[in-house]
């Protein structure tokens, strides 16, 4: 028996001790990169090529991230560029929230004919990808005028099958107990879904609000397709113009890379512990 038992341990043991290593090495190349990144918009151009890479400067360069703010041309297009990516993410992101919430809720609660078909036809778009729709979508902005404009760049992803989904789903488990009682008690449909569902469902919202934010925030293609004018660029096309440089500096596109993740970073962080968990509904249906 003893014998058993030590094989056992020893077994537990072995496989904690394997899933210990590979999350290790799994956090090891997930934030190699973002080290580089940081390490190397603080060098001049020829530390960042030196082999081996010095992970610690010598000194911080900080030109690095005035050149990235001041530009290729010197115009301080950047913040004008971030403001254009913060405009259009945000509106994107509430709009997916509104519109994936009500959607999501009246697929969940609602008996109605077609209901499931109506789900799977939702569920099958997400089979499509983008590129398939990108041109008829592009003809369809540029017929309505929108082309190089805020609308342009926003109203085609106000809505997504991924936010109805995860919204459906997270809303199939809650109690129709409460929503009957507010019904007794004599709160309308709108009222229900304003007051009892999203404040409710926080960590879907924060989810759907972060991958919807995080997909405008870094989306190149469409901007790439429908923006014209330096002043509707976004911070993807800001950073392409380094690229495209002739003599591109490493250390000033790092920088820029920097700079354009602290949104992203702060959103993240500020939304975590929604993200994370579930204990707003756990204390919903508790109360």
């Amino acid at each position: 028996m003893s014998i058993r038992k030590s094989r056992f341990f020893i077994m537990k043991n072995f496989w904690q001790i394997f899933i210990w290593v590979m999350l290790i090495i799994s956090c090891a190349l997930v934030l190699l990169p973002l080290a580089f990144m940081f390490t190397a918009s603080a060098m001049p151009a020829i530390d960042i090529l030196k082999l081996p890479y010095p992970w610690i400067s010598d000194h911080f360069h900080w030109l690095n991230f005035w050149n990235a703010i001041r530009g290729p041309e010197g115009t301080f297009e950047f913040l004008r560029n971030t403001v254009n990516s913060l405009v259009v993410a945000v509106s994107v992101a509430a709009l997916t929230v509104i519109l994936s919430a009500t959607t999501g809720y009246g697929l969940a609660k609602f008996e109605f004919k077609g209901r499931n078909l109506v789900f799977m036809l939702i569920m099958g778009t997400m089979m499509i990808p983008f590129e398939t729709i990108m041109i008829p979508l592009y003809m369809v902005v540029t017929d309505l005028g929108l082309q190089d404009s805020y609308p342009g760049l926003i109203f085609p992803f106000a809505a997504n099958a991924f936010g109805i989904f995860l919204m459906r789903q997270y809303l199939i488990p809650f109690p129709d107990e409460i929503l009957d009682a507010a019904r007794i008690d004599g709160a309308g449909e709108l009222g229900i879904f304003t007051r009892v569902i999203l404040p409710n469902a926080g960590p879907a919202i924060a989810t759907l609000g972060i991958i919807a934010f995080r997909s405008q925030w870094d989306n190149l293609l469409w901007p790439l397709l429908i923006v014209q004018s330096e002043n509707m660029r976004t911070i993807p096309l800001y950073i392409t113009r380094f690229l495209a440089e002739t003599h591109s500096d490493e250390g000033i596109m790092m920088a820029v890379a920097v700079l354009a993740s602290f949104p992203m970073f702060i959103l993240f962080f500020a939304l975590s512990r929604y993200f994370v968990s579930t204990e707003g509904l756990t204390s919903s249906t508790k109360g």
